[in-house]
């Protein structure tokens, strides 16, 4: 690590990642400081005996091939591929789906028995949504103006989204037109490899454009002179200067604690106050013995035995609601391990005020009830696992700093703070998971190119102003 570079990026994330990337090639000098031993954020991966477990939802929109061919290279969109099955099994419905806009279509007007007019007419509105339209609509309302009192539609057409960034019938309709319309394009992608694979690719891509990557580095504090510009950062107790900095994680900590609110506007200060932090996450890691095979159950299966679509439901401590991602040894083609990942939504609140020995006792409940939860689909999983892990809230706010531990930034409110914070300090800038169409792996990679335009608009007007 240098004493001085034009930009410090602060965390590893997919937004910070690919803003560091994008500037590096853009000629600048970038040090990329990650407080974890490892990068990726909330897409990252871990290793437990001869398991990999990878953290993230493995499903994303195939945008995330054009975006990984312009900002990351060919290798990387080579490894973007569909997934094949997605499927639902609730009290309304049990289906099988390609999760894009012609099996959806099929689904409705067949299996839900809407008009093909009005489908036709929902998608429409869909792929007319603009983040500069009215944003007062909610996805409640939007729905009722196609399937009015429809819940089963509602669930078939929201419930993955929420389980992708926490978001509710209550929150601007915009946000979920974009994220829904994203993923119909053409279904749901993964990473050939892993994420584990893709990291390696990363860190290897950003040395090789001269990015300096520090890892198990601790931002501590960002320095800002007396022409409210930021003149450097705290690194492990060491002062390195730079031009900029891109704050990759929880907009909140990022004015309050590296920052200092007294840099601030009382006004942004105002509105910062009214962002909503989005919920967290659970999840369950289920190895394989080695030998043992899965059944194809989907790589992406929605199973949830309330009665209706829920968000506080979803939330809830007593889980009725998961997701399992189930990965089959072509993922990572070579092996012949098998794994599975429950993610259920969560609340920090319900986990943060535990002792120890509650705590330990309610994550060892919440694994053995996912493991009976499973065993509808595998009979056989309790004797063919051998490894079982658990993280909560609380693990998501230790490994990323996120404060109480949300997975999924802010609601949709947060987007205009965090795009607006370099109007506060010169040469502050903020990306990551935030505004609900900033989040998942497209909007965190597209939105870190967004900033990274920004900060090199930046230094370039400030080199020719001297």
């Amino acid at each position: 690590m240098k004493d001085s570079y034009d930009i410090v990026v602060i965390g590893g994330g997919l937004g910070g990642l690919t803003a560091a990337n994008r500037l590096a090639r853009a000629g600048h000098a970038v040090l990329l400081t990650e407080q974890h031993s490892q990068l990726g954020g909330l897409a990252t991966y871990f290793q437990r005996r001869e398991h990999i477990f990878d953290v993230a939802l493995h499903g994303f929109p195939v945008g995330m091939k054009k975006s990984f061919r312009k900002y990351w290279g060919k290798d990387f969109a080579d490894r973007v591929t569909q997934v094949k099955s997605i499927r639902f099994d609730n009290p309304q419905y049990s289906l099988d789906s390609t999760f894009d806009t012609s099996d959806f279509s099929a689904k409705l007007t067949g299996h839900f028995k809407i008009s093909a007019d009005t489908v036709k007419a929902f998608f429409a509105a869909l792929a007319a949504a603009n983040y500069y339209d009215d944003q007062r609509e909610t996805t409640r309302e939007f729905f009722n103006r196609f399937f009015p009192g429809r819940t089963d539609v509602w669930r078939f057409l929201m419930e993955p989204i929420t389980y992708a960034n926490g978001s509710t019938l209550d929150e601007p309709a915009i946000s979920y037109a974009i994220v829904f319309g994203n993923f119909m394009s053409e279904g749901v992608y993964t990473f050939t490899g892993g994420t584990d694979l893709m990291l390696r690719m990363m860190e290897d891509e950003l040395r090789h454009n001269g990015v300096d990557v520090e890892l198990s580095s601790c931002a501590e504090r960002i320095y800002v002179d007396g022409s409210r510009r930021v003149r450097a950062v705290s690194i492990n107790g060491r002062e390195v200067a730079c031009k900029a900095v891109v704050g990759n994680g929880s907009l909140p900590r990022l004015v309050h604690e590296l920052v200092g609110d007294e840099h601030f506007a009382p006004d942004y200060l105002d509105k910062l106050k009214l962002v909503r932090l989005s919920s967290s996450s659970c999840q369950v890691y289920i190895g394989i013995k080695e030998g043992e095979k899965l059944p194809f159950i989907g790589d992406l299966l929605f199973t949830s035995t309330w009665p209706e679509f829920d968000a506080a439901a979803l939330a809830s401590r007593k889980i009725s609601s998961r997701t399992y991602s189930v990965y089959y040894p072509e993922i990572r083609p070579g092996t012949s391990k098998y794994s599975v990942v429950a993610s259920m939504n969560a609340l920090y609140g319900d986990w943060a005020t535990m002792s120890k020995d509650e705590y330990r006792a309610a994550k060892k409940d919440m694994i053995e009830d996912t493991l009976n939860a499973l065993s509808r689909y595998i009979p056989s999983i309790r004797s063919i696992a051998d490894y079982t892990e658990a993280a909560t809230p609380k693990t998501f706010q230790r490994y990323t700093g996120h404060l109480a531990g949300a997975t999924f930034g802010t609601k949709f409110e947060g987007l205009r703070p965090s795009m607006d914070i370099g109007k506060q300090v010169g040469g502050l800038y903020h990306t990551g998971s935030v505004g609900i169409i900033m989040s998942g792996w497209l909007g965190a990679a597209n939105y870190g190119v967004i900033t990274a335009n920004e900060v090199d608009r930046y230094l370039c007007t400030s080199r020719r102003n001297g």
